[in-house]
């Protein structure tokens, strides 16, 4: 079996194309620059008024890129779709001074450069791998993104985390965060993902992809590790640039969890929050109240045996007392997303 694992996050886009007849480490393994960096570029280079298309994507910086391009004196107007990638509320986004085009009519802004926002492009990455394997073709595609969820009464935090506890009515493998079919509606970043697979590429996708949470990828890439294989009470903490997840393993399954803004962390609070989390006594409150998404806990695990992390900005655990280990599951610490969506695949195949 073959499987196109791309894990998108803020910094960067890791990709692997495996064979389940090789050893993964002689997969074709590329890091390459998240998409909303190129894209930011492609604004930073245009000299003219900019028109968006495309759809709901990882905004990252672009709308300070987008500012940045209305204060040089140019317009800059977006599909009500693609508009969303700034903000959801549209009146927001127009607040900014971007003008929302409703009926994407574009012959009013044929002068304008054209710019279409999306999260993957496949014809572009397949070209390229096809360089370097000649029989390039795949069985299964799984994608990982980071998304909030979208509630137009709820803030964005409040609503992805309210979201990660109805998941976790039990403890459940971390496998069970991939979505394959079943994205609900809310999720909108990864329905746009869908989107493309389905309606805006040349190259034929064989069966339904497999799309799933960037943290909780990588959280089920971290339980594949060579260590963390050998354990059964630890944690695995993903330290990513803007937000760090963590959550309490036992037995292979989830029994608690929390989210935090990564620049609200201290050495001190991360030995507090991994400490309470594995024994049963971090609230949501405490992590709310630290400006954080929150915390949930069904159960205390026996005992921490290591902490496993991973994440561009894992070396924070260093300056902590804690047990820890750098996880690189396949021998490579800069695809433990796309592993754990190899693993969430190959789990909902065999279970389905």
């Amino acid at each position: 079996m073959k499987i196109l694992a791309i894990d998108i996050g803020t910094g960067t886009q890791d990709i692997i194309y495996y064979d389940s007849n090789k050893e993964i480490e002689n997969s074709i393994k590329l890091v390459l620059p998240s998409p909303h960096i190129l894209i930011g570029q492609k604004i930073k280079k245009t000299k003219n008024n900019i028109y968006f298309d495309g759809e709901i994507m990882g905004g990252g910086k672009l709308k300070d890129r987008i500012i940045e391009h209305i204060k040089k004196g140019y317009k800059v107007a977006m599909e009500e779709k693609c508009g969303k990638t700034i903000r959801d509320n549209l009146n927001q986004v127009e607040s900014y001074g971007i003008e929302i085009v409703y009926n994407g009519d574009i012959k009013d802004y044929s002068d304008y450069t054209k710019i279409t926002l999306k999260d993957i492009d496949i014809d572009k990455l397949s070209n390229f791998i096809r360089e370097y394997d000649l029989d390039f073709d795949f069985d299964h595609i799984a994608i990982a993104v980071q998304d909030h969820g979208y509630n137009e009464n709820m803030g964005d935090r409040d609503f992805r985390f309210e979201k990660i506890k109805e998941k976790l009515t039990e403890p459940i493998k971390p496998e069970e965060f991939g979505f394959i079919d079943n994205i609900p509606s809310y999720y909108t970043r990864m329905k746009s993902i869908e989107n493309i697979l389905n309606n805006d590429t040349k190259l034929e996708i064989k069966n339904k992809p497999l799309i799933m949470d960037t943290k909780f990828a990588s959280i089920c890439g971290m339980c594949y590790d060579r260590i963390s294989e050998k354990l059964n009470s630890y944690i695995v903490m993903d330290i990513g640039n803007g937000h760090t997840t963590a959550a309490s393993i036992e037995n292979g399954k989830i029994q608690g969890v929390f989210e935090h803004h990564t620049s609200n962390l201290t050495k001190k609070s991360i030995e507090r929050y991994v400490e309470k989390l594995a024994n049963g006594t971090l609230t949501n409150e405490e992590i709310y109240e630290d400006h954080g998404h929150g915390a949930y806990i069904i159960n205390p695990i026996e005992k921490i045996e290591k902490v496993i992390v991973a994440g561009p900005r894992r070396e924070l655990i260093e300056e902590t007392k804690l047990d820890y280990y750098h996880g690189n599951p396949g021998g490579d610490v800069m695809m433990t997303g796309t592993i754990g969506l190899i693993k969430s695949l190959e789990y909902k195949l065999e279970n389905k």
